[in-house]
């Protein structure tokens, strides 16, 4: 299943999606000491189908996300800034370093840690680690499937510069005629991310019957004529097929965002923290399959990660 697919998105007349809502990203704890601004799963937007969770994450090296399950969602991890290990009891490890993205599918069930890397040759490297870390629900259909992953580096990411104020890299989906890399996650998800320099403008193609959101990391933006801060999450309508973005000539510094836009799923969105499901009683299954190491929480049974056990404190 491509995360490339056009879907029908070429009109004779674009029309810009307009503003549905825009939300500030309040900082808030999470994880073992982490830190993350929080603008899809919280009290706000509880979920924009198919996205549940998004948070843009700051993970100091005595923090972290230890051992943890999942079930019924697929999770995305962009890495900005800092190396982040990862560790899951099938076996699965690896390192995300500065640009690197992980596409992760907890499908059946799944147990793992995600931690900072400290590097020892810089005496505890105590940079924090900052990124996004975005849930998609999956298809209820797809619920019951086997966990993977999809590793995506910084240097596989397709860049495009459609004029000298504008760069994005396509990390999935399409930007100016730009493919990304296939094949990345099952729920069909686009996600580029735009660096514009003050004066410069992005008109974004999007598909029809999928929700868009942008989510501003750096800069000050105009959206539909609004002044739009950093940290500020933009959902807009369903309507149109095109997202307009633009800098102001004399900011002082380029603007950072991502758009990201998702298959809309019509079913139902059950949740209770690491879990989704499509209903109450699924959910307690969830839980009692987790509690009792069955329907694919075999493997969590007496398995614990080794980076999980670097907690400082």
């Amino acid at each position: 299943m491509s995360t490339t697919t056009t879907h029908n998105i070429t009109t004779p007349t674009s029309i810009p999606r307009a503003i549905a809502r825009a939300i500030p990203s309040v900082e808030q704890d999470e994880g073992v000491g982490a830190r993350v601004r929080r603008s899809i799963g919280n009290m706000a937007v509880r979920n924009f189908t198919p996205f549940l969770m998004l948070d843009h994450f700051r993970i100091d090296p005595s923090a972290g996300f230890p051992d943890h399950p999942h079930r019924g969602q697929e999770t995305i991890t962009y890495v900005l800034k800092g190396n982040v290990d990862h560790e899951d009891f099938t076996g699965s490890k690896g390192t995300l370093g500065p640009g690197d993205l992980q596409f992760m599918t907890a499908g059946r069930g799944i147990v793992h840690a995600e931690m900072p890397r400290i590097d020892a040759e810089k005496d505890g490297n105590l940079d924090a680690v900052e990124g996004l870390q975005l849930w998609v629900d999956l298809p209820a259909k797809l619920k019951a499937c086997e966990p993977r992953y999809r590793d995506l580096r910084a240097n596989e990411i397709p860049v495009v510069t459609p004029n000298d104020k504008v760069t994005v890299k396509v990390i999935s989906g399409q930007s100016y005629g730009v493919d990304s890399v296939k094949d990345l996650a099952y729920t069909p998800v686009w996600m580029l991310d735009f660096t514009v320099l003050p004066g410069g403008s992005v008109k974004q193609k999007v598909p029809h019957g999928f929700n868009t959101f942008l989510y501003s990391m750096d800069g000050e933006i105009i959206v539909e004529g609004r002044k739009i801060s950093k940290f500020t999450n933009i959902f807009f309508d369903t309507e149109g097929d095109e997202i307009h973005v633009s800098v102001p000539e004399f900011t002082p510094s380029p603007a950072r965002f991502v758009i990201v836009a998702g298959e809309i799923l019509h079913q139902e969105i059950v949740q209770h923290g690491p879990f989704v499901e499509t209903s109450f009683e699924r959910i307690l299954k969830a839980f009692m399959d987790y509690s009792n190491f069955t329907n694919g929480f075999e493997r969590a049974k007496g398995w614990a990660s080794e980076i999980g056990k670097r907690m400082l404190f």
